[in-house]
């Protein structure tokens, strides 16, 4: 029986595809998109298809990774129909509640009133009359 050296087996592809292989399971095993747990595997499949004669022989050979899958990401979506127009809509919310108001919403308003006080929704500035109050002059206790 002859040795067959498998690091220039078939002109040395078995190698570079085991390497490629062993490359993309580390990487796999990196990401912090895929579970932890799940086994990842290089499978090496060398089959052999002879002729006839049975003095010669096709030789193929196959590397391939088996990685984890990457854990997919959820969302939330509200859905609704506008009773006006009959149009189905959707809108994503996310982690907030469902209709509730983030700050995008008051996108091109200036200013708003909350708790009776004027609020500069750009920078957060509440203002009272015309003047800014800095806090970084208050006093601490």
């Amino acid at each position: 029986m002859s040795r067959v050296n498998l690091e220039t087996f078939a002109g040395g592809a078995l190698q570079e595809k085991f390497d490629d292989a062993m490359e993309k399971v580390l990487v796999n095993m990196t990401d912090p998109n895929t579970p932890w747990k799940i086994k990842r595997k290089i499978v090496v499949e060398v089959s052999f298809e002879q002729n006839e004669d049975r003095d010669d022989s096709t030789v193929n050979v196959s590397v391939v990774p088996k990685l984890a899958p990457v854990k997919p990401v959820s969302t939330r979506m509200a859905i609704g129909k506008d009773l006006e127009t009959g149009q189905v809509f959707a809108e994503e919310y996310g982690n907030q509640c469902r209709g509730q108001m983030t700050l995008d919403d008051y996108q091109g308003q200036r200013d708003q009133v909350v708790d009776g006080k004027t609020v500069e929704t750009e920078t957060g500035e509440i203002r009272e009359g015309s003047r800014v109050i800095d806090f970084r002059e208050t006093k601490q206790a």
